[in-house]
């Protein structure tokens, strides 16, 4: 069997493609902060596809949980499929988070993604076969989002797998690498942050299970990037290719005078902002029982 490496496993999007792989008789690796989750989904997957499902929790802010991951993709039976899935996002503008808040992000939505990408190409390239599937966001296109890292988090990501993946090297070597690009999804990510999305109308939102089968259908046909659903091809399209001055209008901007957003609910900032007065959105560091995320 095909062996598949999911981080933010436990929910979301990263759920839905240890469901999907599982159904596909991929074994899987899961990983996670949440270890007693994480047992309960191995062993519900292993019990219902008679595939057998490892648990790895590791916290990817840490340089230490990166070097748990790091360990497995580099040893003990050959990971055929590494899904960067695992992500977070703030509720604040930039200038109201902490930096540690900030750092946070990086660690985990950039940093690790380079990390464990790295960790794991060595050995697709010698065995001339793998997979490597980095969930970023349609936002990584252009100015969805102003005032917040998140978008500038993904659009590296974005690039980074579309300079990598396009290489000759990796190409020659039958590798694959994909960035998956899902507009706004119904996951956990953005109860957990605390962003209110509730009023954005409700054909904007897609379902993780059809975003993974889009990408796992764009991954067999050798595409570089995947854009889930007509209308956010269409989003991309113009995210891409459209004048910045007609885009900024449809921005949501996090720093929109006594707001939060100016295209879905509006809720005023906290009286004091100064990122020292209280915890920011995302600030400290979660719970070991709490769930991970994922990229929108």
């Amino acid at each position: 069997m095909p062996t598949a490496l999911v981080t933010g496993a436990t929910s979301g999007i990263g759920r839905a493609f240890a469901e999907r792989l599982a159904r596909t008789g991929h074994d899987l690796v899961l990983v996670a902060r949440t270890r007693d989750v994480l047992h309960r989904q191995a062993e519900t997957l292993s019990s219902g596809n008679g595939i057998h499902a490892e648990t790895l929790p590791a916290d990817l802010s840490t340089t230490e949980g990166c070097r748990v991951v790091e360990h497995r993709l580099t040893t003990g039976k050959p990971i055929d499929l590494l899904v960067n899935n695992a992500g977070i996002a703030l509720d604040k503008p930039f200038p109201h988070n902490s930096i540690a808040a900030e750092e946070r992000l990086l660690d985990v939505n950039v940093r690790a993604v380079l990390r464990l990408t790295h960790a794991a190409l060595p050995g697709m390239i010698e065995r001339r076969s793998g997979h490597v599937v980095n969930v970023a966001s349609f936002t990584a296109l252009g100015p969805g989002g102003l005032a917040t890292t998140y978008p500038a988090g993904k659009s590296w990501v974005l690039t980074f797998t579309e300079s990598i993946g396009r290489s000759a090297h990796v190409r020659e070597s039958g590798v694959r690498i994909m960035a998956l690009l899902p507009g706004f999804t119904r996951t956990e990510l953005f109860d957990r942050s605390g962003i209110d999305l509730a009023n954005l109308p409700e054909w904007t939102w897609l379902r993780a299970d059809r975003v993974v089968a889009t990408a796992m259908r764009d991954l067999a046909r050798g595409r570089f990037v995947s854009v889930p659903s007509l209308r956010y091809k269409v989003a991309a399209w113009g995210l891409r290719h459209l004048p910045r001055p007609l885009l900024l209008p449809l921005a949501w901007d996090f720093s929109s005078p006594g707001r939060y957003w100016t295209g879905a609910r509006r809720r005023d900032m906290p009286e004091d902002p100064r990122p020292d007065a209280a915890p920011a959105g995302g600030a400290s560091r979660p719970s070991p029982n709490e769930p991970d995320s994922e990229g929108t």
